[in-house]
């Protein structure tokens, strides 16, 4: 066993995988570049209130931030997620063109026990509007999730909706759960989170919880006018756009900004205590919260991990491999490699080659293994005649051809249906 391995909750992604990721990420850009939003890149590494602004009474803050003191004593926390970080580049940079309109991509950090498709350090895709206070934007953020889903090829993706309405909806509802759930048969967890946050009892997946989350008050019951009308015209919405959707009164989502429209959507081949592939909503508030004037926001925060799950489960999305066009083999001292792999590449050819001087046996091995489509060999016969022989290396593609080394480019690029 080796003296070091990743640390726990952490992995290593290898080259096998790493191209489905960055297609995700360039499907993800093409979805919303679309629709006028920009990429945003924040520091990993953030003062720690910008993060104790989402709820101190959440896990994210309470038990699962890397947060440490730096050496010049400033008390700092890696980022555990992004519109945090987002709204402090607002308020920090003030951009006068409203609607805002963001996305962004990358790792974030959470000290919290691994699950299947949820790792210490995860990667997220997401958007973040800021400035508009808008029911038909809340719906253009919703829709844009689920064409990039649509993209990837899933049909089994659920989203769920809700509203946690107004500040002071959402503060009478509270109210009202506390009283509700004093009375009931809660486990030890659940009483646990009812000190700290009552809303936060109806996402406990706890056999033992259900009946009494089944029964307990509804936020619809609370919703003003306002937040009434809000919520019905984000369904219309969506309605109107052909997205399926559910309203689901015990969505109540993981962090304390939100207000208004909240959604998720869940992966329906995935285990449903874990189900959930990203979500987001509605967070008037935050923005002013760390220091900025008060600004209407809306995103969303889609996982990487759990997404690629879902794809494997039903089967599309899968990794595509890119073999090489050419991989060079030189016996003449590997010098010719150099200068030939060189041209091929700034030709736009894709090749590799040899090292160390190896046998032409030993090089046409590792050019099988590359999968390259051509193998381009320079021997002392090719080197006295400036010529190369190109050699098929797939069976039943033709005989080899010695040609000219001036050539090669314009063969192989006619060979390849790329010119």
């Amino acid at each position: 066993m080796p003296a070091f391995q990743t640390s726990p909750g952490m992995r290593d992604i290898l080259p096998a995988d790493t191209g489905r990721w960055r297609r995700l990420n360039a499907v993800f850009a093409d979805v919303v570049g679309a629709a006028g939003y920009g990429q945003i890149i924040t520091p990993l590494i953030e003062d720690v209130g910008v993060f104790t602004r989402i709820g101190e009474a959440t896990d994210v803050v309470t038990k699962e931030l890397y947060a440490f003191e730096d050496r010049g004593g400033r008390h700092v926390s890696l980022r555990p997620e992004l519109t945090a970080s987002v709204c402090r580049a607002f308020a920090q940079h003030r951009p006068a063109a409203l609607p805002w309109k963001v996305w962004y991509s990358g790792p974030n950090f959470r000290q919290e026990k691994a699950q299947r498709g949820r790792y210490r350090q995860f990667d997220q895709v997401g958007v973040e509007v800021l400035g508009v206070d808008d029911a038909h934007l809340d719906v253009e953020v919703i829709a844009l999730a689920a064409e990039f889903y649509r993209r990837l090829g899933l049909t089994q993706v659920n989203l769920v909706v809700n509203s946690l309405g107004e500040p002071e909806d959402r503060a009478a509802y509270v109210a009202a759960l506390e009283t509700y759930f004093a009375d009931a048969d809660l486990t030890e967890q659940s009483r646990s989170t009812l000190a700290k946050n009552p809303l936060r009892v109806l996402d406990s997946k706890r056999t033992e919880d259900a009946e009494a989350i089944a029964g307990a008050p509804k936020i619809s019951d609370f919703y003003s006018t306002e937040a009434a009308a809000h919520f019905d015209m984000v369904q219309a919405g969506l309605v109107r756009l052909g997205i399926d959707f559910v309203v689901e009164p015990k969505l109540v989502r993981g962090l304390d900004y939100y207000r208004r429209t909240i959604f998720e959507f869940q992966g329906g081949t995935l285990d449903s205590a874990q189900n959930a592939l990203g979500g987001g909503g509605r967070y008037d508030g935050l923005v002013e919260a760390l220091g900025g004037p008060a600004t209407p926001g809306i995103g969303f925060a889609l996982g990487v991990d759990r997404t690629l799950l879902a794809c494997e489960d039903e089967g599309v999305f899968a990794e595509e491999s890119a073999p090489l066009d050419a991989f060079v083999v030189d016996v003449v001292g590997g010098q010719e490699a150099a200068a030939v792999t060189a041209e091929l590449r700034n030709a736009g050819l894709s090749a590799d080659r040899g090292y160390d001087n190896r046998s032409m046996k030993a090089q046409m091995k590792l050019a099988n293994r590359s999968d390259a489509r051509f193998a381009v060999i320079i021997g002392e016969d090719e080197l006295a005649a400036d010529s190369v022989v190109v050699r098929p290396m797939a069976r039943d593609a033709g005989d080899q051809q010695t040609i000219s080394r001036s050539d090669l480019i314009s063969h192989l690029k006619e060979t390849l249906d790329l010119s």
